[in-house]
C-alpha cells in the first residue's frame, strides 16, 4: 500500500519562466504528478494569459486550466536583486522550463549552456515555435500560426473553407511532448547522474501529430480533402442528423459493421451486399449517392432510437455535446472525475488529469494569485524580512 499518497515527482523542483499555454501546460502536468512548480511572473502584470478573458468568476479560462498547483513568484528579471534571488534558488532546481522569445533566456544568463557547468544535474527545456537553428529560429510563433505552418489547417474544415481547431492544439500538444521529454530526462539522470537540454519545437510537434494525413500524401500522392466533421477517408464516419434536428456521430470501421448497419440499423439489407459499397474505398468513391440514401433513413429516427440500434450492433457512436453537456456528463460523474480546487476567486471545479493510477492521487492544489508566494519563497531562501520589504517597495517582486 502506498503510504501517504507518494506521487512520482514528489521532491522535484521546477522553475518556470512561462506564459500563454505551451510551457504552463507542461509544468501543470509536472505539478499534477507532485512536482513543486515555481512560476516566475512579471510584477504587477504576470503571465499575459491571466488577461485573456474573465470567464471564471473574473479569472481567465486559459489561466485557470493550466496553472493550478503552482506557486507564483514575481520578479523583475532585469534587476540585480532578482538575479540574487535566482542565484539562491537555482542550486535547488531540478528542471528549468521556459517559453520566452527566442534568445531571451540567454540574455538573462539562464540558458542551458550558461548554467550546466555550475549545475550539472539541471534539466533545461526550451519551448519555441521552430526550434534552435534553421531559417525560422527567430520567427514568432503562436498556436494558429503553427496550425497553419504544419499543414493542419489544410486538412481541417470543409471543402470550401479551412477551419482552425477549437482548442489550442499546437500549444497543448507541445506542452504534453515537453512533459514527456522531461520525464525521460529525469529517468536518464537517474542512470547517468547528469542533466540534459531539451529543444522543443511547436512545428515539429504538430508535424508529428499530422501522421495519417502526412503519410496519405506520401511520395507526391494527393492529400486527404477537408471533410468537415466527417472522416476524410472512411465512410460512413461522422455526424448524421436525426429527427428533431438532433445529431448523432457514428463511425463504421470495417465490413462486418457495414453489413450490420445496413441490415439492423437502417433496415436496408440489399445495400449491405451492393457491389458499389462492398469496401470502404468503394463507399468513398460512391459517397455522394450513398450519403443521400443513409441520411434519408436516419432522419426518420430519434436520437435515442438510433443510438440504441447502434449500441445493439456494436457500432461506435457518440452524442454531439456542447460544453454544458460535458460539465454534466454522466460518465464523468459516475467515475468521480471532478475535483474542487481553490483559487483567488474561491473554489472552482476541475477535471482530474487523464489516467487512474491505483497507487497515488493527482495533486489538485489552488490556482495562484499573482505573486502570492513571493514573500514565502524569499523567506525560505533566507532573505531577511526587511530585505523582502525593500524588494517589494522597489518593484523587484
Amino acid at each position: 500500500m502506498n503510504q501517504g499518497n507518494i506521487r512520482p515527482l514528489d521532491g522535484v523542483l521546477v522553475l518556470s519562466f512561462e506564459h500563454a499555454v505551451a510551457a504552463p501546460f507542461c509544468t501543470r502536468l509536472l505539478a499534477d504528478m507532485g512536482a513543486r512548480v515555481i512560476k516566475v511572473e512579471r510584477p504587477g502584470v504576470g503571465d499575459f494569459a491571466r488577461g485573456y478573458d474573465d470567464r471564471v468568476r473574473g479569472m481567465s479560462s486559459h489561466f485557470t486550466w493550466i496553472n493550478r498547483s503552482k506557486e507564483s513568484l514575481t520578479l523583475d528579471l532585469k534587476s540585480d536583486a532578482a538575479q540574487e534571488v535566482l542565484e539562491s534558488l537555482l542550486p535547488k532546481v531540478d528542471v528549468l522550463v521556459q517559453n520566452l522569445a527566442p534568445g531571451a533566456i540567454g540574455r538573462l544568463g539562464l540558458s542551458y549552456d550558461q548554467l550546466r557547468d555550475r549545475y550539472p544535474r539541471l534539466i533545461c527545456c526550451d519551448i519555441t515555435g521552430y526550434g534552435k537553428g534553421g531559417p525560422y529560429e527567430q520567427k514568432k510563433a503562436y498556436d494558429l500560426l503553427v496550425q497553419s505552418e504544419s499543414g493542419f489547417l489544410s486538412v481541417t474544415g470543409t471543402l470550401e473553407e479551412m477551419t482552425k481547431a477549437g482548442i489550442s492544439i499546437a500549444d497543448s500538444s507541445t506542452g504534453f511532448f515537453a512533459y514527456s521529454n522531461i520525464l525521460a530526462a529525469l529517468m536518464l539522470r537517474e542512470r547517468t547522474g547528469e542533466g540534459s537540454h531539451i529543444d522543443m519545437s511547436m512545428l515539429e510537434t504538430m508535424v508529428e501529430m499530422m501522421g495519417f494525413p502526412l503519410y496519405y500524401a506520401f511520395d507526391g500522392a494527393e492529400p486527404p480533402a477537408r471533410a468537415g466533421a466527417h472522416h476524410a477517408t472512411i465512410y460512413p464516419y461522422g455526424p448524421f442528423q436525426v429527427a428533431d434536428e438532433e445529431t448523432v456521430m457514428l463511425g463504421l470501421q470495417n465490413q462486418r459493421e457495414w453489413v450490420k448497419f445496413c441490415e439492423e440499423v437502417i433496415e436496408e439489407p440489399d445495400m449491405a451486399y451492393d457491389e458499389r459499397y462492398a469496401s470502404n474505398n468503394l463507399r468513398q468513391k460512391n459517397r455522394e449517392d450513398l450519403d443521400i440514401r443513409i441520411k434519408g433513413k436516419l432522419i426518420a429516427m430519434s436520437k435515442d432510437e438510433l443510438i440504441e440500434r447502434l449500441d445493439k450492433c456494436g457500432i461506435a457512436n457518440a452524442s454531439v455535446n456542447d460544453m454544458h453537456d460535458v460539465w454534466e456528463h454522466e460518465q464523468l460523474k459516475a467515475r468521480n472525475r471532478w475535483r474542487m480546487v481553490n483559487s483567488p476567486v474561491g473554489e472552482v471545479a476541475a477535471p482530474l488529469p487523464p489516467g487512474v493510477n491505483d497507487k497515488f492521487e493527482y495533486r489538485m492544489d489552488p490556482v495562484p494569485g499573482l505573486g502570492q508566494h513571493s514573500e514565502a519563497i524569499l523567506e525560505e531562501l533566507g532573505f531577511a524580512s526587511d530585505r523582502i520589504s525593500e524588494m517589494k517597495s522597489k518593484g523587484v517582486i
